[in-house]
């Protein structure tokens, strides 16, 4: 039986509100689309590190605007956040995980991930602290929903370590640096800026995800009903990524400026993390499919969710494609 407690979160509920201040915030926030593109107004729940830099160069650029949607982006904290705020009908469309996609979809039925537009087994990186020699020494991790506890017991089984000899610790992101530094936490799988900073507190980055033959990718989720009446406008949120993609290849380091002006991501850091993941909008694939069975069978294993969700129904495969020029 896994062990997991939250005390530790607590005791560094300040430090964590540094931290938010310091990426611009964790809790919701609403941006311009960046024009003025007629017809109601469609919520785009994102998260604030670097790999939603597309959504935020679509908003900067008018990009929204010029694919004929009118948007207001939404930030939310890590985790299922953005995609429970379409299941809550606080936003239209939302960007967000695989994984944690595929969990939070065996209780949300109408959820639908109807493209993808980026991927990376770089971005995700494991941390060791100060002292700790080799993964043997691991006795306590931090535990985040979705995918990354899904990359963190992966990372274990890939060096013979059981994850039920690890206590794991719930934590927000922003708190992991704090931990570490003070010993709380033995190591972390942890997406950046935050491997990044948790380094920076006294630790090491010893691994990517893709070292141990993990990988990720991030997709547009919508509800269904609002999907099937609006399948122009999420055409059109799906467009104006894929040209604020091809930006970002070409121009890294003006996309991270736009970061460091949109969320507070320091534009050098976001500079160097851009570069590691794939910007490209897609179909979703059967590929894709039986790769999100894979995990939620993972899910299901450790009693994270109550059934399999129905991903051939949810998962829209060739969607993308069907519906853009």
């Amino acid at each position: 039986m896994h062990s997991f407690h939250r005390s530790a979160v607590a005791a560094v509920a300040a430090t964590a509100l540094v931290a938010l201040s310091a990426c611009g915030g964790e809790s919701a926030d609403e941006g311009s689309g960046g024009g003025d593109a007629s017809g109601p107004v469609v919520r785009l729940a994102t998260g604030v590190d670097a790999s939603y830099a597309p959504v935020y160069l679509a908003a900067e650029e008018g990009l929204f605007a010029e694919h004929g949607v009118n948007v207001e982006y939404v930030t939310t904290e890590g985790g299922p956040a953005a995609g429970q705020m379409v299941v809550a009908g606080a936003a239209e469309v939302a960007t967000l995980s695989d994984a944690t996609t595929t969990s939070l979809m065996a209780t949300a039925e109408d959820l639908r991930a109807f493209a993808v537009f980026e991927q990376s087994d770089e971005y995700i990186k494991v941390v060791l602290r100060d002292g700790i020699e080799s993964p043997a020494d691991i006795r306590t991790m931090s535990n985040v929903p979705g995918l990354m506890r899904l990359a963190t017991f992966r990372y274990l089984e890939s060096e013979g370590v059981d994850p039920a000899d690890v206590e794991f610790t719930d934590v927000a992101p922003p708190d992991i640096p704090t931990l570490l530094q003070r010993g709380d936490l033995d190591a972390t799988v942890i997406f950046e800026p935050w491997a990044t900073r948790a380094a920076e507190a006294g630790g090491e980055v010893v691994a990517d995800i893709g070292d141990f033959d993990v990988s990720y990718s991030q997709w547009l989720l919508a509800d269904a009903d609002w999907l099937s009446e609006n399948e122009e406008a999420a055409a059109g949120i799906a467009a104006a990524i894929a040209e604020a993609n091809e930006m970002i290849e070409t121009d890294p380091e003006a996309a991270a400026a736009v970061m460091e002006s949109a969320v507070q991501v320091p534009a050098d850091l976001a500079a160097e993390i851009l570069p590691q993941i794939d910007f490209e909008v897609r179909d979703l694939t059967s590929e894709d499919v039986e790769a999100a069975r894979e995990t939620a069978q993972f899910f299901l294993d450790q009693g994270n969710i109550p059934s399999m969700p129905d991903l051939d129904e949810q998962l829209l495969v060739g969607w993308y494609g069907e519906h853009t020029d």
